[in-house]
C-alpha cells in the first residue's frame, strides 16, 4: 500500500482542480490538530527530492522524483504518515505536501495560480524552492499571497482572523552567495525597480515588493547548497556520499521548519482531519469559480457564514414586530435593524478590499427579507381593516332597523365606529379603507335620516292609537284618551291638510316632538330601544296587578276623572 496519496488532481483540461478521495480519507482519520508544510516552486526544481530529505526518506520510499520516474507530481500529493510534533504543549500532526511545479509544458498559468493559491491557504509553512536566484517572475507568483495578507491578516487586535497566514520560507538552492547572506539576497530582490517609463507590469511587481517587505515578520530566508554535482544519481546516494556542507545545512533546515510550524488556525480554532478536509473543500470551490482564482472568491467563502448569521439577526429583530404597522414605523424599524446588522457584519467580516461584494450581497438579502415583511404588513393591514370595516357596516345596518328610531343613538354608533376604525386600523391599507368607510358611512347616514322622520311619524301615530286603547279600556283615564285622540287627529288630518311632508319635518312643532322623543328614547343612561320589551313587560304586570288588586284596596279616589261602572246596570254614562 503506498504512503503517498493525491488530495488534489487536475481536471482533464488541466485548468481547474478537483478533490481526490483517496488521500482525503487518510487525512479525515486524524484527530489531532493538523499543520501542513508545502513545497512550491518551478517545474523540475527538486521539490520532491527536498521533501524526501525533510522526511528522511529515500526516493524509492517517498515522493517520486521527476527525472527517475514517470509518475511525476500532478496536482497536490500528501505523505500519508504525518509527523507527530509537540508544538507549545499541543500534539500536532504535520503533513508534508508536494505540489505540481510551475511553468511546465501543457498547462495554463491559471492552473499554476490555482495550485499556488490552494497551497498558500492550506499550509502553515510554505517553502518557496528556488534554484540559484530570485527572478521577477518568482516575485509575481507571490501576488496571491500578498492579496491574502491584505485581505485576511490585517484584522484588528482581539478579532479572529479567517486563517493564520502561512510562514513563507525562501529556500535558495545555491552554492555561492558572493559574500551576501541569503536574507540580504532576498531583501535586494524585494527592493523597488526604477520605472521611469511607467511600465504597468513593473508597477505591479513593485507593489508586491512593498507588500512582501511589510510581511517581513512572517517570512524568512535560507540557503541550501547543491547536495552533489551528479544530480541524476542523487536518489542512489547515501548521506556519506553527499556534500557534508549540504547535509549540515539540511539538518539545520529541518530544525528551522520544525520551529516555525504551527497548527492550522481557521476562525480562531485549530483543525482536526475532518475539519481540515471540509476547509479544503470550501477553498477549492472558491478558487475554481470564474476564469481565474481570486481572493474575492475566498472572501465570499469566509464571509458566507457571517452573512447568514447577520441576516438571521436582522430577521429575528424584524420578527419581533407585531404587524400591522404604519408604513413609516415599519420603515424606521427596518432602517434601525439594518443599521445594527450592517454594524455587526462590519465588526466580523473578513476582507478589506473585496468585502464590498459581501456587503452588497447582505444588503440585497436584507432588502428581500424586508419586501416579505412589507407584503406581510400589507396583508395583515388589509385583514384588520377589512374586519373593522365589516364590523362598522354591520353596526350601521343594525342602527337602520332600530325598533325605536333614535338620531342620538345613530350618531353615537356612527361616532363610535369612526373612532374605533381610526384608532385600530393601521398600515398601508388604512387610506384605502378610510375612503370606503367615508362612502359607506355617508350612505348609511343619508339612508337613516331619510327614513327617520317617516318612521318616527308612524311610531307617533301608532303610539296615539295605543294610548287611546290604554286610556279607555285599561287605565280608564279620560284625559289620556282625549289627549291620544287629539294627537292622532293632529297627525293624520291637520298635518296632511295644512303641511306637506317636507314642511312638517322643518316645523318648530315637529322639532319639539323630535326633541321630546329623543329625550325619552335614548340617553347615555337609558337606551329605551334596548329596554323597551323588558320595560313593557313590567308595565303590563303592574297594570294587571293594579286592575286585579289595586281598586279593591284604594277605592275610587283618583286625581284625574275616569270611567265609573254602576253596579247592576249595563249603561256606562260618562261622569265629569
Amino acid at each position: 500500500m503506498p504512503f503517498r496519496f493525491p488530495i488534489i488532481e487536475p481536471d482533464p483540461g488541466h485548468t481547474k482542480l478537483r478533490l481526490s478521495s483517496e488521500g482525503l480519507e487518510a487525512i479525515k482519520r486524524i484527530t489531532n490538530p493538523i499543520a501542513a508544510v508545502s513545497v512550491i516552486g518551478p517545474y523540475r526544481s527538486g521539490k520532491s527530492f527536498l521533501l524526501n530529505q525533510l522526511l528522511s526518506l529515500s526516493c524509492y520510499e517517498g515522493f517520486g522524483v521527476g527525472h527517475m520516474r514517470d509518475t511525476k507530481t500532478k496536482g497536490i500529493w500528501v505523505w500519508g504518515t504525518p509527523l507527530e510534533l509537540d508544538i507549545n504543549g499541543v500534539k500536532t500532526s504535520v503533513f508534508y505536501l508536494d505540489t505540481e511545479g510551475f511553468e511546465s509544458i501543457g498547462k495554463s498559468n491559471v492552473y499554476d495560480d490555482r495550485i499556488f493559491a490552494l497551497a498558500t491557504v492550506l499550509s502553515s509553512v510554505i517553502i518557496y524552492n528556488l534554484p540559484e536566484t530570485i527572478r521577477e517572475a518568482d516575485i509575481s507568483r507571490l501576488s496571491f499571497a500578498v492579496e491574502l495578507a491584505e485581505e485576511f491578516y490585517g484584522r484588528s487586535a482581539g478579532q479572529d482572523v479567517a486563517f493564520e497566514p502561512a510562514k513563507l520560507l525562501w529556500l535558495i538552492q545555491r552554492d555561492f552567495l558572493q559574500g551576501k547572506s541569503v536574507q540580504q539576497m532576498v531583501n535586494e530582490a524585494l527592493q523597488h525597480v526604477p520605472n521611469s517609463d511607467g511600465n504597468k507590469n513593473i508597477d505591479q511587481v513593485n507593489q508586491i515588493r512593498d507588500s512582501l517587505a511589510i510581511m517581513g515578520d512572517n517570512s524568512t530566508a535560507f540557503s541550501l547548497p547543491q547536495p552533489h554535482l551528479q544530480r541524476t544519481k542523487l536518489c542512489d546516494m547515501k548521506d556519506g556520499e553527499l556534500d557534508p556542507i549540504y547535509v549540515k545545512k539540511r539538518e539545520q533546515l529541518k530544525e528551522l521548519v520544525a520551529s516555525i510550524i504551527r497548527p492550522k488556525i481557521v476562525q480562531g480554532k485549530s483543525l482536526n482531519g475532518k475539519e481540515f478536509v471540509a476547509f479544503l473543500e470550501q477553498i477549492l470551490e472558491a478558487l475554481n469559480k470564474g476564469e481565474i482564482p481570486s481572493t474575492g472568491s475566498l472572501v465570499e467563502v469566509f464571509n458566507k457564514g457571517i452573512l447568514e448569521r447577520c441576516l438571521k439577526l436582522y430577521s429575528e429583530m424584524m420578527a419581533k414586530l407585531r404587524l400591522p404597522l404604519p408604513e413609516k414605523s415599519l420603515q424606521n424599524v427596518h432602517e434601525s435593524s439594518k443599521g445594527e446588522t450592517m454594524k455587526s457584519f462590519d465588526e466580523q467580516h473578513f476582507g478589506r478590499h473585496h468585502a464590498k461584494r459581501s456587503v452588497m450581497q447582505l444588503d440585497e438579502e436584507i432588502e428581500k427579507v424586508y419586501k416579505n415583511f412589507i407584503m406581510a404588513n400589507e396583508y395583515q393591514s388589509a385583514k384588520l381593516c377589512e374586519a373593522l370595516y365589516t364590523r362598522c357596516e354591520d353596526r350601521m345596518d343594525q342602527l337602520q332597523v332600530l325598533r325605536l328610531p333614535s338620531m342620538a343613538k345613530f350618531n353615537a354608533g356612527f361616532l363610535q365606529c369612526n373612532q374605533s376604525f381610526e384608532r385600530e386600523c393601521v398600515g398601508p391599507s388604512k387610506a384605502n379603507y378610510e375612503n370606503r368607510m367615508i362612502k359607506m358611512m355617508g350612505k348609511s347616514k343619508s339612508s337613516f335620516i331619510k327614513e327617520y322622520n317617516h318612521r318616527l311619524f308612524n311610531w307617533l301615530v301608532a303610539f296615539s292609537l295605543v294610548m287611546v286603547v290604554v286610556g279607555r279600556f285599561i287605565i280608564k283615564f279620560i284625559l289620556i284618551e282625549i289627549g291620544a285622540w287629539i294627537l292622532f287627529i293632529f297627525l293624520e288630518t291637520y298635518t296632511r291638510m295644512f303641511w306637506s311632508a317636507e314642511s312638517l319635518y322643518y316645523n318648530p312643532v315637529w322639532h319639539f316632538i323630535v326633541a321630546t322623543w329623543e329625550t325619552l328614547v335614548y340617553s347615555p343612561i337609558l337606551d329605551l330601544d334596548r329596554w323597551a320589551i323588558p320595560l313593557g313587560f313590567v308595565v303590563v304586570i303592574l297594570v294587571v296587578y293594579w286592575r286585579c288588586y289595586g281598586g279593591r284596596k284604594n277605592g275610587s279616589r283618583w286625581l284625574l276623572p275616569l270611567y265609573n261602572n254602576h253596579k247592576g246596570g249595563t249603561d256606562r254614562p260618562r261622569t265629569d
